[in-house]
């Protein structure tokens, strides 16, 4: 496991695992660290998985999660965005730095409101990003998603 990882990309709740290893193949091409937060919708050994993850899946910095609970107790995160759908904030106006964590949902549900409340609390409403897309869209890939924020934050620090 890395020290110190360029970014921390926490998915929530995750149901398609084709997705989450293709985010696990990207986070270890781009030094990040994936959490991963329980309940998971399939389970990590399956085929879909490892195949997205290909090879490298033994090599990415993983953090498993019982709940979202005790991955605030255990991570206590500092700096924190949520890309979701429900804000109009675009992740152009942030300003990343190393160690920031990027928070996904599911790709069915999101985030439960509970987590917007959090991050509101906790981080500002300016911590609630989207990617901006044609109205009819209903969203992205979620490793599209992930990745498209990897690229911005690794952009900026460059």
């Amino acid at each position: 496991m890395a020290k110190d990882p360029l970014f921390n990309i926490v998915l929530l709740c995750p149901q398609i695992p084709n997705n989450t290893g293709n985010i696990g193949r990207s986070a270890m091409a781009t030094g990040c660290r994936l959490h991963l937060i329980h309940p998971l919708a399939f389970d990590l050994s399956i085929k879909a998985v490892r195949r997205s993850g290909m090879d490298y899946w033994r090599d990415v910095d993983l953090m498993e999660h019982q709940d979202w609970k005790s991955f605030l107790h255990s991570e206590k995160p500092k700096r924190l965005w949520l890309f979701t759908t429900k804000s109009a904030e675009t992740y152009w106006n942030a300003n990343f730095q190393r160690g920031d964590y990027f928070l996904f949902g599911s790709e069915q549900h999101g985030v439960p409101l509970e987590v917007h409340d959090w991050v509101t609390q906790t981080q500002g409403d300016h911590a609630r990003l989207c990617l901006p897309m044609e109205q009819e869209a209903r969203s992205l890939n979620l490793a599209t998603a992930v990745c498209t924020a990897v690229y911005e934050g690794l952009r900026q620090l460059q």
